[in-house]
């Protein structure tokens, strides 16, 4: 997929729809709220902006005759969350399709500046990049901690090394833990890695000094503490807001001030 290059013109007026719910919410922060024609049934902030944009399905499952009739002149889409199958067939009728693949924190500021661009809005752009490096700055490493990232329950699943929320996690000094690499590799010669791994809990017993347990896309609650504590024995575990660790965006800015305090 190849990110549409054209800029344009101030007098145009673009006719967005977004198939990515962190960039939605940029979208909106940069002013382009009114350029907003469709969305996922997942962008959902900010809410009283949104709620009054149609929707065009889920990430991966999109209605296309519904896309077709609100007309965009831009979709925008990610190489992660949507499928590359559905980006070629939009290409096919939608003038500008651009293409986001923010794949660790500081990628945000690429990001910023490519919606700043692509709809006349740099120097809002530029705006946001100041706020993400002023919290950059602020960050204060904690001291290291293996830390296993919980995503899906039944299968447990966990994130890959390379996966944006595991390079956000690194930022505040929590790696991945021992293993959890392994799984990911490639199987073959043109295998492709796993980025979300399948684990068995209790084969981190004693290896792991947290295990997290993501408000999303697994809506993990304070009831499967407990199931999680028995399995990992020795580990502290608790919920954290997987907005504010796998939303790229705006929202990374106050993910960074969220998990600057949630790591103290």
């Amino acid at each position: 997929m190849a990110v549409a290059g054209s800029v344009i013109a101030m007098s145009d007026e673009p006719r967005i729809v977004s198939l990515v719910p962190s960039i939605t919410e940029l979208l909106c922060d940069l002013g382009l709220a009114e350029q907003l024609v469709g969305r996922t049934g997942f962008c959902i902030h900010p809410w009283e902006t949104v709620r009054e944009i149609p929707k065009v399905g889920g990430t991966k499952d999109l209605k296309f005759d519904r896309i077709r009739e609100l007309a965009p002149t831009h979709v925008v889409v990610n190489v992660d969350e949507n499928r590359k199958e559905d980006a070629e067939a939009l290409a096919e009728f939608v003038p500008h399709l651009v293409v986001t693949h923010p794949q660790e924190p500081r990628d945000n500021l690429a990001l910023y500046r490519q919606m700043g661009r692509e709809f006349d809005r740099e120097a809002d752009a530029e705006r946001l990049c100041e706020r993400f490096q002023l919290g950059l700055s602020k960050i204060e490493p904690s001291p290291s901690q293996s830390v296993l990232y919980l995503i899906w329950r039944d299968p447990w699943m966990t994130v890959a090394p390379e996966t944006y929320i595991a390079q956000t996690l690194a930022l505040f000094n929590w790696r991945q833990p021992t293993g959890v690499a392994d799984l990911c590799r490639p199987q073959g010669d043109k295998g492709q890695g796993v980025r979300y791994p399948e684990v068995d809990l209790t084969d981190f017993a004693g290896k792991v000094d947290r295990v997290l347990l993501s408000s999303e896309p697994f809506h993990f609650k304070e009831e499967h503490i407990p199931e999680v504590e028995a399995l990992v024995p020795g580990a502290e575990v608790s919920i954290i807001d997987g907005e504010m660790t796998s939303w790229y965006g705006s929202r990374a800015i106050a993910g960074l001030d969220y998990l600057a305090e949630y790591t103290r």
